[in-house]
């Protein structure tokens, strides 16, 4: 039987020395859940928030096949939870993401520049409460805000900014997740408002206002073009990982 996990300080070592922010919001007990098989010493754990899983410790088949409903990114700590996934579920995607280094030194008059850029017509926002309505209302920008539950919980945790043109929300960088120390950044812009910088802009506005409230804005990438964004902003890539799409 698969178990919620009260006490997630019971997990932490399972995930070791895994730098994954998510897993951080879990164990922490910031958002999302950790589930076990053994709630009195887990040998084996998932921590899930959002539609990203992790999976740490023994292999462990029932822990892999009770995965929550729906869409799901399952990432494996090793090879062998890797090889369990595939069996568990022969029409898995196998796909590969890239992770981004956790100790960035910024540039703050780089970016200050950066967000400089925004051209005429387009205002910046942060993310407040009636701009987290809006978020929810557009496929594009749901994920912006849709992890934390609540609003009261978003405008509480979250952090984010948004371009507006003409009343709507055309690009934005957002805390997909958040941890105790800082945020995982969620970015998206609309296809016909790409290749005019608009993400480099919201980004460089989102990680400035991390830092003045000195929290890290974390960055992991789905693809080489969220890369080479967050190298253009100040960081380094650190390297490939093995997910699958579920």
């Amino acid at each position: 039987m698969v178990y919620e996990l009260k006490d997630t300080r019971k997990a932490a070592l399972l995930f070791g020395d895994w730098e994954e922010t998510l897993i951080y919001s879990c164990v922490q007990q910031i958002m999302g859940k950790i589930f076990v098989t053994d709630p009195e010493e887990p040998k084996s754990a998932c921590a899930f928030v959002g539609c990203f899983a992790f999976y740490a410790g023994e292999p462990d088949e029932e822990l892999v096949k009770n995965k929550p409903n729906g869409f799901l990114i399952m990432t494996p700590q090793n090879e062998e939870w890797a090889s369990l996934i595939e069996a568990c579920f022969p029409d898995t995607k196998r796909i590969m993401r890239y992770a981004i280094r956790k100790d960035t030194k910024f540039d703050v008059t780089k970016l200050q520049n950066m967000v400089k850029q925004l051209p005429d017509g387009y205002e910046l926002k942060p993310i407040d409460a009636d701009i987290y309505d809006k978020c929810l209302q557009n496929p594009m920008t749901v994920d912006f805000v849709s992890a934390f539950g609540s609003k009261e919980k978003y405008l509480e945790d979250g952090r984010g900014m948004v371009i507006m043109k003409d009343g709507e929300i055309v690009s934005g960088a957002s805390s997909y997740t958040r941890y105790r120390e800082g945020i995982e950044i969620e970015v998206d812009t609309a296809e016909p408002e790409r290749r005019k910088h608009l993400a480099t802009i919201v980004c460089a506005s989102l990680i400035l206002r991390c830092i003045n409230e000195d929290l890290y804005p974390s960055w992991d990438a789905q693809n080489m073009n969220s890369v080479h964004l967050a190298e253009k902003l100040g960081y380094e890539f650190s390297h490939e990982y093995v997910a699958y799409e579920v």
